[in-house]
Order: C-alpha cells, then structure tokens, then sequence
C-alpha cells in the first residue's frame, strides 16, 4: 500500500457522516470543534467559513474546505451575519435536499461532512496540515476531485437506492483522498516544502523507503537496508530521512508498527499475539510494553475502548441548522 492510503486508512475510524445541505440568506452557525475531520463543498453559490485562528475564507462553486482537526468555525451567507450555535449534530447519512421557502433564492447548496479519526497517534502526515485546507475550484485543476465531488452530490440528492450502503462509504473516503492528494501535490511547489510530509513524498529516496516500511512493517529492518531501498549510503539516507520525516528511520519504523497494531486491534479480532507478530514483535510482552508506551494503555483495553458503542453526540460536526 502506498503511504498515504495507509496513512488514511489507519487514521479512519467508524464511518463517515455527510449531508446535502440548502441555505437561503441570512444564515449563520458556529460549529463546535469536533474530534472529526470535517469537510463543506459548495455545489451552487456562495458562502464564508469563518476560522477560529485565521481570516474568513470565501467559497464559490466547486471550492472544497476541509478541517483536519476539527475545528471549532461557522459558516455564513456573509462575515458581518450574526452567528447562532448549532444544535443539530451531523450523524451518519442525510438524503434528498432540503427545501427552503419558494419566495427567497438559496444562497448556497454545500456538501457538508465529517471523518472520524483515531486521535490518539495521529499521523505527522495529518498533523502538519493548517486548520483549513482550501482548495479553490479551478478549470482542469484536480479532476479526480470534481468528479468525487459530482459523484456524492448525485447520491445525495435522491432518497438511498440500491447498493447506496456501499456506494456513500467509498466516496466519501475517495474525496478524503482527492483531497489529501491534491493539497499534496499543490505543496509540492510551496517554499516551505522543501521539509516535511510535502517534501518526503515527493523525496524518490526517502518516499522508496517509507514504501518499503509501510509494505511490510514486520520485517526487521535495518537502516543498512532501508539505506538500500532509498539507493543511498547508510549514513547519507539516515541523515536524509531524519531531515524530512522528523524521525530517524527505526524510530519511525517502531511508531508506524505500533499505530498498524492500534489499527488492526480496531478493526479486526484476531488475537493480540497474532497482532504482534504480524508489527514486527517476536515477544508479546515486548509489544504490550511497547504498545503500553506509545498509547498509555495495554492493547486489550485499547481494543475494548473501541469496541462500545459511542454515543452520536461525540461527532458533532455538522452543517448550519
């Protein structure tokens, strides 16, 4: 798997939420911050998102907004519209438009959602985005994107039909990816790209060595040999990796297997000796030890804090009410 799907699929907990949303003007919601990833496409008109930490961002048709930690923000048909609180949480699949009354014009028709995300060890990958990821919409820019984006307001807009069950869970998590994608390969060419995630993935060295451990992190590498996926000298490639990643190559590699096992003890209940092995931990002592370290918590109780049910509030992100 390449990096940035794995990096997705680890971090995705649960399913996603989403909604087609219609606005006639004035509106305003203040929507709390969330432990989901949330996201507002505008499909017709306009709109602001007004941040916590930086300036009111205005978006057309087609823009895409996207709030990788959840941040507390409203959205408005202007910046000067009084802000109410929202009351309604955004949970699970909301069908068909919503009506407004015949005699005002809708100000915006938007694509609002949200991702639940394992906040626990969150990827460096994620974390180094800003509180807003806006990508404006522009001819021949990001097609995949548009077509993602065209493709969930279809569904949306009708009552579900067969096969909808399946079909809303993988669109929403192609849009997280076009998304992720897109603002990636935007920063390929930004000043500050030359460290960081931005500068990793598109680094052929470092991004073959991070291919190699995310393959397989069971193997017992070492940085000799990640040295050699990577085509440079040992201490040049340690050197290299440690500049962009942030991490020595070990260092990341016991990071990665651990935040796979938190992941698989999530998803899937083979038992925790099962588990290890498969992360590179010949001992299940040494990887409940490990583990115990990097999550504060045994695997087993990791396991079960996921394992309940969790309440629809604890999501509340959602679209102006």
């Amino acid at each position: 798997m390449d990096v940035l799907s794995d990096v997705v699929s680890t971090a995705r907990t649960g399913r996603p939420h989403a909604a087609l949303v219609t606005r006639s003007a004035p509106f305003g919601r203040w929507l709390p911050a969330s432990q989901a990833a949330g996201f507002h496409v505008v499909l017709q008109g306009t709109c602001w998102l007004l941040p916590t930490e930086t300036e009111p961002i205005a978006l057309g048709p087609g823009d895409v907004a996207f709030l990788p930690r959840g941040s507390a923000h409203g959205l408005a048909d202007a910046p000067s519209t009084p802000m109410s609180d929202s009351s309604a949480p955004l949970t699970g699949i909301r069908y068909g438009d919503e009506e407004w009354p015949t005699d005002r014009r809708p100000a915006a028709v938007m694509l609002c959602g949200a991702y639940l995300l394992d906040r626990s060890g969150p990827h460096p990958l994620l974390s180094e985005l800003p509180e807003v990821v806006h990508l404006p919409a522009r001819v021949g820019r990001h097609p995949e994107l548009r077509a993602a984006v065209d493709l969930l307001g279809a569904e949306l807009r009708l009552p579900p039909r067969p096969g909808a069950d399946a079909a809303l869970p993988t669109l929403l998590d192609l849009l997280l990816l076009y998304v992720l994608r897109s603002w990636f390969s935007e920063g390929r060419s930004c000043d500050d790209s030359r460290t960081g995630w931005v500068a990793a993935l598109h680094d052929p060295s470092v991004a073959a060595a991070l291919r190699a451990i995310h393959a397989d992190p069971g193997r017992p590498w070492t940085v000799e040999e990640l040295g050699r996926q990577a085509r440079l000298s040992r201490a040049a490639f340690a050197r290299r990796f440690t500049q962009l990643v942030g991490r020595p190559p070990l260092t990341y590699l016991t990071w990665w297997r651990l935040t796979t096992a938190a992941r698989l003890l999530r998803s899937c209940d083979s038992p925790v000796s099962t588990i290890a092995q498969q992360v590179g931990y010949t001992s299940p002592y040494a990887f409940t030890h490990a583990f115990k370290r990097q999550y504060g918590t045994p695997p087993g109780a990791y396991r079960n804090r996921f394992t309940r049910t969790i309440p629809s509030g604890q999501t509340p992100l959602g679209p102006p009410s």
